[in-house]
């Protein structure tokens, strides 16, 4: 079945959103939703708040009211239940913005992973299996810089925010039957900390595959490359392809080791690029290394399996570890991305960000976490039918 449509108010003056306050300020629980526009930007632009509470359904133009203090009050006020579906994009947009960390949240992305669902699921999709509503998708990708708003528009920005409250009963029963609310709650509190949205500015540079094949000159270029590129796009407030396409970088590596020339002369970059940044480019590679920038080469991930058993061992890991996700219904996403055992060799400290969520060790058991633990001694041997893991500190 369809989703009937609702009443909303549609704030767009301060003195609504005080009202708004003033209608919600006893509340236990809210849900909300951000709709946003990111293209072609460094800044991601928040263009609709929309909020769902026992006193009615509001959705707030923040391009309208600019100060939005008293909803953000309401994020942060740990007495106020948060309810959102992938809220982590929601939440470091506010904390990009307004510096804000939430308080008291429950997250149905999460839950549901917990729970059976793959994970990360589509909001329809959840919205489908646990209530029997279908979505329309009609809006899915729309402007939502542009005013005014279409009605249509609206309902479907509604949408998102109006099963929440039942998805999170559903979810949370099921959470509790299956001993998994502490999981979950695990989980939740991540949301809760600062360090979530605190990032490494140099983190797309340390994890480019182009950074493991060049030598250590070309390294500090191309952490010197897209540090400028980033710069750049967030002085214009454009995207970073817009100001260098990712396409060029491997090329404009190799190119300005030869010097000027031969970077003019590179085919693969067009001289548009060359005539406006050749310069710099040139500049960024005969520049002397920084004490911070040595010490960044030492965060470069290792390079990858030494043999081909190495390999082998790691997938068996994963593989033993998907199964017994299956096994019980929890998403192998939730327990462990995929790549996070390649990462574990590469840096064993990563382990303590597991340790962070003792539900994990709960669920996969002290000998699987051993493994994890010692993934450089671990040996696998095959007698008969049998395969057996064991740790080699020999």
């Amino acid at each position: 079945m369809s989703l009937k449509p609702q009443q909303y108010t549609l704030i767009e003056k301060q003195p609504q959103i005080d009202s708004f306050y003033r209608e919600n300020k006893d509340i236990n629980w809210l849900c909300f939703d951000t709709e946003f526009v990111g293209e072609k930007r460094f800044y991601t632009k928040v263009c609709l708040i929309q909020v769902a509470t026992i006193h009615g359904n509001y959705l707030i133009d923040p391009l309208a009211v600019t100060d939005l203090s008293v909803f953000l009050d309401m994020v942060v006020d740990p007495n106020i239940l948060k309810i959102t579906h992938a809220g982590d994009n929601d939440y470091r947009l506010l904390n990009i913005d307004y510096g804000i960390v939430p308080k008291n949240v429950f997250d149905t992305q999460v839950a549901a992973g917990l729970v059976g669902y793959r994970y990360p699921v589509a909001f329809r999709k959840l919205v489908e299996g646990e209530l029997n509503i279908r979505l329309d998708k009609g809006y899915a990708v729309t402007d939502w810089e542009m005013r005014p708003f279409q009605a249509k528009q609206l309902r479907y920005a509604l949408n998102d925010v109006i099963p929440l409250a039942q998805l999170k009963l559903n979810l949370e029963e099921k959470l509790k039957e299956r001993n998994r609310l502490h999981w979950a709650r695990q989980e939740f509190a991540l949301l809760e900390e600062a360090s979530f949205y605190e990032k490494n500015p140099h983190q797309e540079a340390l994890n480019s595959n182009l950074m493991r094949s060049l030598n250590r000159k070309e390294r500090i270029f191309l952490i010197r490359l897209f540090e400028w590129r980033r710069e750049m796009a967030e002085k214009r407030d454009h995207s970073k392809e817009m100001v260098l396409q990712g396409k060029y970088i491997s090329h404009i590596v190799r190119g300005v080791t030869s010097g000027r020339d031969a970077l003019k002369q590179n085919r693969r970059v067009p001289d548009k690029i060359n005539t406006q940044y050749g310069e710099i480019f040139q500049d960024l590679w005969l520049k002397e290394p920084t004490e911070e920038e040595i010490a960044l080469l030492d965060l470069i991930p290792r390079e990858g399996f030494e043999t081909p058993q190495e390999e082998v061992i790691i997938d068996m890991v994963y593989l033993l570890i998907k199964y017994k996700c299956m096994e019980n219904e929890v998403s192998p996403s939730m327990v462990l991305p995929r790549n996070m055992l390649k990462k574990l060799r590469e840096d064993p400290t990563l382990i303590n960000d597991l340790n962070k969520m003792p539900w994990k060790r709960e669920f996969l058991g002290d000998t699987i976490f051993s493994w994890m633990e010692n993934l450089d001694n671990l040996k696998m041997e095959i007698n008969g039918g049998n395969i057996e893991l064991r740790i080699d500190h020999g």
